[in-house]
């Protein structure tokens, strides 16, 4: 009698929907942000961080997959901060790490407790100490650089928040120096990832993960607009708007923040500095004249 075959570990299941029935959609971006944005570097380590929720669990999966298939040499930590979540967002995120084969490192702060009372801007400093704790753990494994799960959304969401509320042309940056970790990095590898396409990787997988755990969320309104609503929610709102109109504003969205023409801008700042259009204007008239 022939021996029944061994079952294939669901997490190599997974590993295979993105690189094979996601691999137009997530697998194929991933790599194209990696090699356009030069993200990786032949001996590095890198703390991949790990929130609990689908963009940061896929980005584990799709760098391990890349370790695997990829062509340098390099190390990975997955480092999960818990900055006081409850237990069953903890289990949670421990229980998808199993599932998904993932072996990750985690460490405890009181960052929901220490941001409990502050009434200015409990959020802006939550990330910041959130950041900062994640660099400090991540240099302590000898890590050089941190890995975070923004995807393409993330990005576009950015630039039309900075236009509309911030009155600022900016965009969420592919990859940066800490500036107050010196040697220290920040890659986003997810970049060019649509959120659809982790949304139907996680569900085809039937995975589920926490979602915003943060235990202040309902009661702050600093990044609400005036009805009351999510100001990135009200991003994803427009943007679906968008995708009904055009299949092409998205990415024309993305694209503006490549395609910037100084000789076009007002204004704009670089290094702290303000440059006008009027600073050269003079000069630049005397060379029209001059080629008449």
């Amino acid at each position: 009698m022939e021996e029944k075959k061994d079952a294939v570990p669901r997490h190599s299941e997974i590993e295979k929907s993105i690189i094979k029935r996601y691999r137009k959609s997530i697998w194929r971006p991933f790599v194209r942000a990696l090699n356009e944005y030069d993200m990786i570097k032949e001996g590095d380590h890198i703390a991949v961080c790990i929130s609990g929720g689908k963009d940061s669990m896929l980005l584990a999966k799709c760098m391990q997959e890349i370790r695997k298939h990829g062509k340098m040499q390099f190390e990975l930590t997955f480092l999960v901060m818990d900055p006081g979540y409850n237990a069953a967002n903890r289990r949670k995120i421990e229980e998808n790490a199993r599932i998904l084969d993932i072996p990750v490192h985690i460490f405890d702060t009181d960052i929901f407790n220490a941001v409990e009372d502050i009434k200015d801007s409990p959020c802006y400093l939550c990330a910041r100490m959130r950041r900062g704790y994640l660099y400090k753990e991540a240099r302590r494994l000898g890590c050089n650089k941190i890995a975070l799960g923004h995807h393409f959304d993330d990005v576009i969401e950015t630039i039309l928040m900075g236009m509309l509320y911030g009155a600022q042309i900016q965009t969420m940056m592919p990859k940066l120096h800490s500036t107050n970790h010196p040697g220290m990095q920040l890659i986003r590898p997810l970049y060019l990832v649509k959120e659809d396409a982790v949304i139907k990787w996680a569900q085809f997988n039937e995975l589920e993960f926490i979602q915003c755990a943060c235990r202040f969320t309902e009661m702050y309104t600093e990044t609400k607009n005036a009805n009351g609503e999510s100001k990135r929610e009200e991003m994803k709102e427009l943007i679906a708007h968008f995708r009904g109109i055009s299949d092409h504003i998205e990415g024309n969205i993305f694209k503006s923040v490549e395609n910037v023409n100084l000789n076009t801008i007002i204004s704009y700042k670089k290094d702290g500095a303000v440059h006008h259009f009027l600073d050269d204007y003079d000069e630049r008239g005397k060379g029209f004249i001059n080629n008449l």
